[in-house]
């Protein structure tokens, strides 16, 4: 009889413990489609809602904010449902474009130490601005590397299919992620993985994308392309020409990445002349064209960006960044005569 009792509690035991197991395991289950929904859920909501509401806004500093707050906890839904790769390229874009502010800072901190003649400070803030490119490159390749997952290799000879404009937009901005990763891999000065030829395959790519529809934006990018790296420019190409037309395009649209194409190329050319003459082009279209309605954002990151060249070319010459009210002027403009009463003859 004992020997019974024994046997019937170690069954009871047996059937608790595998009880217990199969509880659990419904739990896992359970949460993990709870969990798999909620990071469709909210893929969905962002690309489809808060992608949109932000590019409406032209507040820069939210919308970096946002990103670096956001870009874990969005990605990690990569985890228990599909990678979320068209958010992670506007994510980490946008991050990137906070750790290039960080650097542009530094710059500028920089070359007010030097016109100070404070070389110690200067050394300083340098080494802080490569950081900071080093941290930026990681974050655009990272946006690359999700552009890829999505639409495929840019430089494999077939364009993707596009749904819809933002899926256009997102291709365009994973372009704009690969050459930013390469040219802040170049002012980190060290290696992060990003490949050398990154420049011509995001060249070769603007071309699955409508000119005219963006702003004059893939063919400004691709002529960027052309004046950076040699060897690159068609034969019978001229590369300010066309990013002298892509200003005009980006100016008519009220999004006016032209520009900044236009003065990235003049500063790697080191125009100084071309440059401030895209800045007052800049300023003065910022007072008589309106920005759209539909892609703020993308216009205030160009101006900002423009700002961000004009703030260097003052420090670098007067100690002090662009004066309140006066960007698109400097320090070296001939002001007009004031006139002035001679009150000898009242006397």
């Amino acid at each position: 009889m004992n020997d019974f009792r024994k046997a019937g509690s170690r069954i009871r035991g047996v059937v608790a413990a595998v009880g217990a197991s199969l509880v659990l395991t419904g739990c896992g289950a359970v949460n993990h489609m709870i969990y798999k929904t909620t990071g469709d859920v909210m893929q969905g909501f962002s690309r489809n809602h808060t992608v949109p509401y932000l590019l409406e806004s032209d507040d820069l500093a939210m919308g970096c904010s946002m990103s670096e707050a956001t870009a874990p906890l969005l990605m990690s839904f990569g985890r228990v449902t599909r990678e979320p790769d068209q958010l992670a390229v506007m994510l980490y874009l946008s991050a990137g474009g906070c750790a290039e502010e960080q650097a542009r800072e530094h710059e500028l901190a920089a070359a007010r130490a030097m016109y100070a003649m404070n070389a110690g400070e200067a050394q300083d803030a340098m080494i802080r601005q490569k950081r900071a490119h080093t941290q930026a490159a990681k974050r655009y390749l990272k946006g690359w590397q999700h552009h890829h997952a999505h639409y495929g290799d840019p430089d494999g000879g077939e364009c993707p299919k596009f749904k819809d404009d933002l899926d256009e937009f997102i291709y365009l901005a994973g372009l704009l992620s690969g050459l930013q990763a390469l040219n802040a891999q170049i002012q980190a000065s060290s290696s992060i993985g990003v490949p050398f030829n990154t420049g011509s395959v995001v060249g070769r790519a603007t071309q699955c994308l409508d000119n005219k529809k963006w702003w004059g934006a893939p063919m400004g990018l691709r002529a960027t392309v052309w004046a950076m790296i040699p060897g690159t420019q068609p034969e019978g190409e001229d590369a300010f020409e066309r990013l002298a037309i892509a200003s005009k395009q980006g100016e008519e649209a009220g999004v006016r990445l032209g520009h900044v194409f236009h003065a990235i190329a003049a500063v790697n050319k080191n125009d100084e002349a071309l440059i401030k003459s895209v800045i007052r082009d800049h300023a003065e279209s910022l007072e008589n064209d309106s920005s759209s309605e539909q892609w703020r954002f993308v216009d205030a990151m160009a101006s900002n960006m423009l700002v961000a060249i004009s703030d260097r070319l003052w420090v670098e010459n007067t100690g002090h960044r662009t004066p309140i009210g006066q960007f698109g002027s400097f320090w070296d403009d001939q002001r007009a005569p004031v006139e002035t009463m001679d009150l000898d003859d009242l006397l």
